[in-house]
């Protein structure tokens, strides 16, 4: 698929973004062009069935180095992949899918959910989310918004 870049929007390396149908609504992401698919920390993961879909439900510390705030989100398990992390571990993941807001973009995308507890960030929006809609521009951070 051919992309006019001059219609494509920039982001920083990192940037705020929100996922508003499992009630997040602010987490600081890293832009990840080196990682396939984007990430989530989650923790307390547990999946059930509901009018006989799988669902998942699982906890989430949405800002950085603050543990007393606790979201607890649901969504429909689409998946259930191997993911290798940029250490060459691999991992058995879930997988959801649901909207992402940049700026003022909402668009839909895939996200494993890991525990991401010792690391800087949240989460990471990986190139699968990216590609065709974005250019990333590697020396400014917050482009779209300070916060969402």
């Amino acid at each position: 698929m051919q992309t006019d870049k001059n219609k494509l929007k920039q982001i920083g390396w990192r940037e705020w973004i929100a996922l508003p149908d499992i009630g997040i609504s602010k987490i600081k992401a890293k832009i990840d062009t080196g990682a396939r698919t984007s990430a989530l920390h989650a923790f307390s993961i547990k999946t059930f069935k509901q009018n006989g879909k799988e669902k998942i439900s699982f906890d989430i510390h949405p800002i950085q180095h603050n543990t007393k705030l606790i979201v607890t989100c649901i969504a429909d398990v689409i998946d259930k992949r191997w993911v290798s992390d940029s250490g060459g571990h691999r991992e058995e993941r879930y997988v959801i899918q649901t909207p992402v807001k940049i700026g003022e973009e909402l668009l839909p995308i895939e996200i494993t959910l890991t525990e991401r507890d010792t690391m800087l960030f949240r989460m990471l929006l990986g190139r699968s989310a990216l590609r065709h809609r974005f250019i990333v521009n590697s020396a400014r951070s917050f482009i779209t918004n300070k916060k969402v």
